[in-house]
This record gives structure tokens, sequence and C-alpha cells, in this order.
């Protein structure tokens, strides 16, 4: 069971990872490199990982839905950071 929550995270990983390489292939205006997949796949992989440990230890729903929102909505401005630079950080991507 838990081999198959694993090629399920990596599988989604791999799906989101592959709309930047295909759109880079129609256009200049997608540029990634080597190091924007990997770092990209290393934070997908690892909120991923950690919904997964949310979803296994938690009991109840309604702690489940709060964390996981909680996850997401970090792991969405830290993809932004990275992308635009929102809040000017060393690590931004602009």
């Amino acid at each position: 069971m838990k081999n198959k929550r694993l090629i399920i995270i990596l599988s989604i990983v791999v799906c989101i990872l592959l709309i930047p390489l295909i759109a880079m292939q129609f256009t200049d205006e997608v540029n990634w490199t080597l190091v924007d997949f990997i770092i990209g796949g290393i934070v997908l992989f690892g909120f991923g990982f950690l919904i997964d440990l949310v979803l296994s230890k938690l009991k109840t729903s309604r702690h489940k839905v709060l964390i996981i929102t909680i996850l997401i909505l970090i792991l969405i401005l830290i993809w932004m950071e990275l992308a635009v630079g929102l809040f000017n950080s060393p690590i931004a991507g602009s």
C-alpha cells in the first residue's frame, strides 16, 4: 500500500513537471533549466510526501482538511516566490 502511494505521488509530480517541459517546446516564454526542474521536483515531491503523511497520521477529517489546505497554500506561496519573486527574497526567481 505504501509503494502504491509513493508511485501515485511520483506520477503526479512528473505530470506537473511535464507541463513546463511541453510548454517549452511551443513558446519561448517558458524557459526552465535542469536546475528549475530539479528544484520543482524536490518541492512538489516534498509537499506530496507531507500530504501523504498528514493523510496517514491524522484521524479526523476536519484536521486533515485544515492541515492539507495550509500545506497547499504554503506550496503556492513558495512556488510563486521561486517563479517571480513575490516577496523579493534571496531565493526569488527574478
